[in-house]
């Protein structure tokens, strides 16, 4: 057996190959998930498992394997037409989710214009700055869209853009650095078209109250219920425990004696006599007071304004003398109910009255007295890197003296900070669903933030460092008959006062939906911990079954002494994403800031995005040795489903090399079965073979191809036989008469890019396969093509056509594994297991030994 065969014999196994069992009603292959801006409307929906769809990048990413992503531009693009760049181009239907981009340290001009071209028409065509500034207008606006100063160095744009036949993304001039995220389907059902003039006011509402309130509709008949525990060190506290069919819809903890950590980074603005601040703050109509907090710089003295609330004085803002250098200082106003009740609202002043210098002001937490309880309905984060933060709460200063960016401290016990810290990373947050344990986080990485309690406010969870501030989760959690909270408290320390909230709302339907065979997942948070190892990913989620993949927290402590040229070298790692066996990654970035949307070590200091931030960056202290970061990346419209397993990594380093201590915790939805099986497999290099599967292909050679992978296994050489045709390709396979759609697993030379052919079965067309990327480096490729249910169910064989578009490169093959969506079936403790090409034992007579690669010195530029 040949080295390459010996390969796919194995990954024959982690691509769903099982014995044959009497099937159900297949798992349906159609099933998108939502489409369009459903993606942000339908967030209590995201339980929902799906069928045979994907969600792939496009990137920059080095095709040698090394590390200049982006730096030369030289993997930026796919290719060049009248001078311009195209970035990302697919044929069949799908939708774009997600674009990233950096360069110049954030600032895109020079990429010149973008333009997004959906089933031949031009949807959007801007210079790229001015999209992401929010120049055009709805939908393109903060935070569907953002520049440097809201992401700390990268730009995106977040509008999902559905496509019925085919899209292109292109640039004016190259772009070094960037990401395309987009899905693919199988066919156009249920595709609506992108309308560019489509504002989706209310995602954009919903968006723009992030990290306050739940972004999920409400649920009939949801009730709240609240515990508080001592917990003594060692111990588990059950802090509820819930009857179903129900879905817990918020999930809130409260420690108080963890305490905000000191070091922040903020901007913000001052002015002098005559000078004030205005700006809107929403706050709960059942309020019976609200408590505004301003952050401020204390190195002032004397700085006094008054605080008008609708027109009326409400208060002071008072500050005499300094509290010490490079410190920050909290200031809280309590506004009188009468100002406030049964308002949703407020409309705030501050006007100038004295000071020695000016009156200043970083950020402003607005909290609502609700049921005896303080809780935070707003925050306005004010100074020239959020401007789209200024503009949504309509905030205007005049006579401006100031603005600037402060790296101060808050002046707090350094063992306090400790203590609060051991808490944060040994107390777990466990949650067991129908028996089974599938929550077991730390409390802080749960909710954000793994170095300490800071500031975090994503779609679906937050962190909120105020006094008795609480941390809040908004995951969908359903259950059929049972669901108990429990706190773990593995930090040493007692624990005094803990109090869990939850809400949950009854549903009949979910017991049903959450069988095998069901439509449901459970809510899974999964955590890592541990020493990042030379040469290979740090694996944030490797799981079988089948499930859709929402996103990571993640800590990353550097090993590299401060006196080291670059100490955040880890940051340079690329994340690598396989779904379902496949041997090439699914989504292959540029680096590790870049993964979480931000660009050049988030050189603008933390920043909260909807769907991405960087709360925490330690340096030297507070329970960090030498550089820490903290970060986190929901993917909500770009969520990663899978049907057989997903495996999830992302290197530290340039090429997986720098120490670091890491930890790490994904947010995904699951089952334990799968629901793709092999059926079929041709190896085209096989003469029998060929023969059994009436194989033919017109103007076809063949030849030897040594090289390797893209990815975590890229170091190791595979050698084997590899056909190319340019004429039409026919032959027969096999495949499971329940199937609810089939799926091809080519496995070919990667060498040539826009490979491309229409697929034909038993005569019908039924879309076009294209391979818009190459990689004459590692030049092994496998990717996949979904033939739709309405063209496979209830039939045992298929008769495929492959008729190469005239002047594509040649088709290349060397395998096809052909797959079928069927009823969820247990794949055995095998098929979870990921092939690695290096443990395997290729050596046969005709080949010679295995050949491994060897890599050149890593660059040392400076990162993104």
């Amino acid at each position: 057996m040949s080295r390459l065969s010996a390969l796919l014999a194995a990954a024959a196994v982690a691509l769903g190959a099982a014995p044959a069992v009497s099937a159900q009603t297949a798992a349906p292959s159609g099933d998108k998930g939502p489409v369009g801006w459903a993606t942000y409307r339908q967030l209590d929906g995201m339980a929902t498992l799906r069928g045979g769809s994907e969600t792939r990048q496009f990137s920059s990413y080095d095709r040698t394997g090394r590390n200049n992503d982006g730096f030369d531009g030289e993997f930026s693009c796919l290719r060049t037409t009248e001078g311009n760049c195209v970035i990302a181009e697919r044929a069949g239907a799908g939708e774009i989710e997600s674009m990233w981009f950096t360069r110049d340290g954030g600032v895109v001009t020079k990429t010149g214009w973008i333009k997004v071209e959906l089933d031949g028409k031009t949807v959007l065509k801007a210079p790229l700055q001015d999209v992401v500034d929010g120049k055009l207008g709805a939908p393109f606006v903060w935070p569907l869209v953002g520049n440097r100063d809201d992401t700390s160095g990268g730009v995106v744009v977040k509008v999902p853009m559905p496509f019925r036949k085919s899209m292109r993304v292109t640039t004016q001039h190259n772009p070094l650095f960037h990401h395309v995220v987009y899905r693919t389907f199988a066919d156009a059902d249920g595709v609506p078209e992108f309308n560019p003039k489509d504002p989706a006011t209310d995602v954009i509402t919903r968006l723009r109250a992030v990290g306050v309130t739940d972004p999920k509709p409400a649920k009939p008949g949801a009730t709240t219920r609240r515990s508080t525990v001592d917990i003594e060190p060692g111990a588990t506290a059950r802090v509820a425990e819930l009857t179903g069919p129900a879905q817990i819809s918020q999930l809130r903890v409260r420690l108080p004696q963890v305490i905000a950590s000191p070091a922040v980074s903020d901007d913000g603005r001052a002015y002098g006599a005559g000078g004030s601040s205005t700006f809107t703050a929403a706050v709960h109509p059942e309020n019976s007071g609200v408590r505004l907090t301003r952050r401020y710089d204390p190195e002032v003295e004397k700085q006094r304004a008054k605080v008008l609330v609708d027109g009326v004085i409400a208060g002071q803002w008072y500050h005499e003398s300094k509290v010490g250098p490079l410190t920050w200082a909290d200031q809280s106003i309590d506004i009188a109910p009468e100002l406030t009740a049964g308002k949703s609202k407020l409309a705030i002043r501050n006007e100038f009255v004295s000071s020695d210098v000016d009156f200043n002001e970083f950020r402003y937490d607005v909290h609502s007295l609700v049921d005896g309880t303080w809780v935070r309905t707003d925050v306005m984060d004010l100074g020239p890197h959020h401007r789209g933060e200024e503009a949504v709460h309509g905030y205007r200063v005049e006579k401006q003296q100031w603005q600037g960016r402060r790296s101060f401290y808050y002046p707090v016990d350094a063992g306090q900070v400790a203590a609060s810290d051991d808490v944060l990373t040994g107390a777990r947050l466990r949650i067991s669903f129908d028996g089974a344990t599938t929550v077991d986080a730390p409390i802080g990485e749960f909710f954000g933030s793994g170095l300490g309690e800071f500031d975090v406010r994503s779609l679906m969870f937050a962190m909120d460092p105020t006094k008795d501030g609480w941390y809040t989760s908004w995951w969908p959690m359903p259950f059929a008959r049972r669901a108990v909270v429990e706190i773990v408290n593995g930090s040493g320390v007692r624990i005094p006062g803990a109090s869990v909230e939850l809400t949950s709302a009854p549903d009949s339907t979910i017991a049903e939906r959450l069988r095998p065979n069901g439509s449901l997942g459970y809510f899974n948070a999964t955590h890592r911990q541990g020493a990042t190892e030379k040469d290979k990913d740090w694996i944030v989620m490797d799981t079988s079954g089948r499930g859709v993949f929402y996103g990571m927290a993640h800590t990353m402590r550097g090993k590299l002494p401060l006196t080291t040229d670059i100490p955040r070298l880890y940051l340079e790692g690329d994340e690598r994403v396989y779904a379902d066996g496949l041997l090439t990654p699914i989504q292959h970035g540029t680096g590790t800031e870049d993964f979480y949307e931000a660009g050049w070590y988030f050189h603008n200091g933390s920043f909260a995005m909807p769907l991405a931030g960087n709360p925490a960056h330690e340096v030297g202290g507070d329970g960090c040795r030498f550089d820490c970061t903290g970060a986190y990346r929901l993917m909500l419209p770009d969520a990663i489903p899978f049907n057989t397993a997903l495996r999830f990594g992302i290197e530290s380093g340039p090429v997986a090399d720098v120490p670091a201590d890491y930890s790490s915790t994904s947010y995904w939805y699951g089952q334990p079965q799968a629901t793709l099986r092999t059926t079929d497999r041709i190896d085209v290099t096989d003469a029998e073979n060929r023969e059994q599967h009436g194989y033919r292909a017109d103007k076809e050679t063949k030849a030897q191809l040594t090289s390797s992978f893209e990815g975590d296994n890229d170091h190791d050489t595979v050698k084997g036989p590899v056909t190319s045709a340019t004429g039409p390709i026919t032959f027969t396979v096999a495949v499971d008469q329940k199937n609810s759609g089939v799926q091809l697993i080519r496995t070919a030379d990667h060498t040539r890019p826009y490979q491309e052919v229409k697929v034909m079965v038993d005569g019908q067309a039924v879309g076009t396969w294209l391979q818009a990327t190459g990689n004459a480096h590692q030049r092994w490729l496998q990717d996949a093509f979904t033939i739709p249910a309405k063209v496979t169910s209830g039939k045992r064989a298929l008769a495929v056509t492959l008729e190469p578009v005239p002047g594509s490169a040649p088709w290349s093959a060397s395998d096809y594994h052909v797959r079928s969506f069927v009823a969820p079936f247990d794949q055995g403790r095998s098929v979870a297991q990921r092939i690695d090409p290096a443990a395997l034992d290729w050596t046969a007579p005709d080949r010679g030994p295995l050949v491994r690669d060897s890599r050149d010195p890593v660059s040392t530029r400076q990162g993104r």
